[in-house]
């Protein structure tokens, strides 16, 4: 986007950070884990169907899935262990 075009007033423009955290605490938590577990739900039912063009299909919808990334990162910088030093010792 262009920002010399903009009739926002540079004063009222939110930084890129303060937009992402807006845009962060606005997801929608209960439904997309309803989503992503539909998606896990439809992958279980077609392996055990042995379909595995659908299986691979749907793990592709997966994986490119926007709620599906931000559940991961969600659980990777909310866990307990987030400030456990690793295997380098290094957080």
């Amino acid at each position: 986007m262009n920002d010399n075009y903009s009739t926002t007033a540079k004063a009222e423009r939110l930084s890129d950070a303060e937009q992402l955290e807006k845009q962060w605490k606005s997801i929608d938590w209960k439904k997309a884990e309803f989503e992503v577990n539909r998606l896990q739900v439809r992958i279980a039912k077609a392996v055990q169907e042995k379909k595995h063009n659908t299986v691979k299909r749907l793990q592709y919808l997966l994986t490119h899935s926007f709620y599906a990334k931000a559940l991961a990162v969600r659980k990777v910088t909310t866990n307990k262990g987030k400030n456990t030093s690793g295997v380098d010792k290094e957080l």
